[in-house]
């Protein structure tokens, strides 16, 4: 492999290989920001669904006990 690396051309080495290494970081890197936001935003979304539901439940609560009276 080293001297495959050797024989390429300095450009190639010094320019090229880095920045397909950069882009390929950063595509890794934004699909993992991604994916955390992604989950972060179905935790949220799950919690906002948890207290709209709390809410209905409380609303129902209160709305029979003053009809009861």
């Amino acid at each position: 492999m080293s001297e495959i690396w050797k024989t390429l051309p300095g450009w190639l080495r010094n320019i090229v290989v880095p920045v397909i290494l950069l882009i390929v970081a950063l595509s890794l890197a934004s699909a993992i920001v991604g994916a955390v936001f992604g989950v972060i935003g179905w935790i949220i979304g799950w919690i906002i669904r948890a207290l709209f539901v709390v809410a209905l439940g409380a609303v129902v609560v209160i709305l029979v006990k003053k009809a009861s009276r």
